[in-house]
């Protein structure tokens, strides 16, 4: 099992930055691909980011703005999220993707919130 933990959400006025951070730990698998998605009142779930095997990749609505990264050696995935509006507004789950026989298996943290003010 991987287990992943997320922190860096909060509170933060339209412009402005923050940063998350999700760590997984008991790595019994090579993690191929990490991201984030966001869930926001009334929307459905969606993928915001995400970096396999080195390549990032954005949903549209936060290309130039968001950045994803990833540090192998402490088994961690970083969202540098900049020029925030209420519309980033939602709880941010951090997500892994374990590919094993040909088949694709998730894991997901516990989510963090992200709230943007006018």
């Amino acid at each position: 099992q991987v287990q992943l933990v997320e922190s860096g959400g909060g509170l933060v006025q339209a412009g402005g930055s923050l940063r998350l951070s999700c760590s997984a730990s008991r790595l019994n698998y090579n993690i191929q691909s990490m991201g984030w998605y966001r869930q926001a009142p009334g929307r459905q779930r969606e993928l915001v980011a995400s970096i396999t095997s080195g390549v990032p990749e954005y949903t549209d609505s936060v290309k130039g703005r968001f950045s994803i990264s990833r540090d192998n050696a402490k088994s961690t995935v970083y969202l540098q999220m900049n020029s925030l509006k209420p519309d980033d507004t939602g709880v941010y789950v951090c997500n892994a993707g374990v590919f094993l026989g040909g088949l694709r298996y998730d894991y997901w943290g516990q989510g963090t919130q992200v709230t943007v003010s006018t």
